[in-house]
């Protein structure tokens, strides 16, 4: 773990400082919930969305990146304006393997990768993605798989992955019901403003690729012997973890939210259209009314600077079970 800076402690006291157990009143900027998740309330504001940076910017920045991955970034123009008119609870971190566990346990709830006999994804050091048809990074599905192991060492506090949209949904109903409130997952505008936390930058942290060091985990010196085959595009410098780290192991952004780069992807509540920007509405976006598959923000463990950048965006269908993709809730104000 790196150590914290003096303005990321002092966050944290101030927002511990102002955090209750058991629910959210209007004295409080943060409660931990029924299963320790611990909820920071973001205020109601406004951002500019998306990025319009150049193919020719960005690849001075990621000169790796080949012209067709820059090319493909086109769904994250235009930039537009975004008025989030209610202020909402959001985990402070991605939902846990303890958290999760303790859903599934207290509401007999079986994940999707279990319930449909097909399993997840996984790391396997002895699995070769050349010799199969899709060519994925991990080895799957298979039913060795799942929540309960991607293939790589988790302890309570990793953040659960190999979890489904449909999962996540199961989660953010439950804990409705338990406690009275309503958890959902977020709106795809609400997870880049929360995610810029009034910054304008690629990262929470300024810019350059490197900042995320110390605030994110991703695929850098530590996880590139691991995937010999990515070397050449992992981050320089080594933030300590090859595979997940424990959440809240980097600084937080200015909102007191950990690992919003990095980690896990986290799915959102929004359908996925590429043209969906050019034709949102200002206030409270939704995402398009029609589609099939939903849009995933953030980035993992193993992910290029270049996809960790706020404004990216990527997707998957529901039924998505994923050795990099996680759960992050929030949860309506009262």
């Amino acid at each position: 773990m790196r150590p914290t800076t003096w303005p990321a402690l002092l966050l944290i006291l101030v927002l511990s400082a102002c955090t209750t157990r058991g629910g959210p009143d209007a004295a409080h900027t943060a409660f931990t919930n029924s299963v320790g998740l611990r909820m920071v309330r973001i205020p109601a504001g406004e951002f500019l969305m998306g990025s319009d940076e150049p193919a020719e910017t960005l690849h001075k920045s990621y000169p790796l990146a080949e012209q067709k991955r820059l090319d493909d970034l086109f769904d994250e123009a235009p930039v537009h304006r975004v008025r989030i008119t209610k202020a909402f609870y959001m985990g402070a971190t991605e939902v846990t393997v303890g958290q999760f566990r303790q859903f599934v346990e207290q509401s007999g709830y079986v994940p999707e990768s279990i319930a449909d006999g097909t399993g997840g994804y996984g790391y396997n050091p002895q699995y070769d993605a050349s010799k199969t048809q899709r060519g994925d990074a991990f080895e799957g599905r298979d039913t060795r798989y799942s929540w309960q192991n991607p293939g790589f060492a988790q302890t309570d506090q990793h953040p659960v992955v190999n979890v489904t949209w449909n999962d996540a949904q199961a989660l953010a109903q439950w804990l409705s019901k338990q406690e009275g409130r309503s958890y959902r997952i977020p709106t795809e505008a609400e997870w880049e403003y929360a995610a810029r936390a009034g910054t304008r930058t690629r990262y929470h942290c300024g810019d350059e690729p490197t900042c995320l060091l110390k605030v994110a985990n991703t695929f850098d010196e530590a996880a590139k012997p691991y995937w010999p085959q990515f070397a050449a595009n992992a981050l320089n410098g080594n933030d300590g973890f090859a595979f997940t780290a424990p959440v809240a192991s980097f600084a937080p952004n200015a909102f007191g939210l950990y690992d919003m780069h990095g980690n896990a992807w986290e799915w959102t509540q929004d359908l996925y259209a590429e043209d969906y920007y050019a034709h949102a509405p200002v206030d409270d976006p939704k995402g398009p009314e029609e589609g099939n598959v939903y849009v995933r923000r953030g980035g993992s463990w193993h992910t290029w600077a270049l996809y960790a950048r706020s404004s990216y965006r990527n997707w998957n269908s529901p039924q998505t079970r994923y050795t990099l993709v996680g759960i992050r809730l929030v949860m309506d104000a009262p």
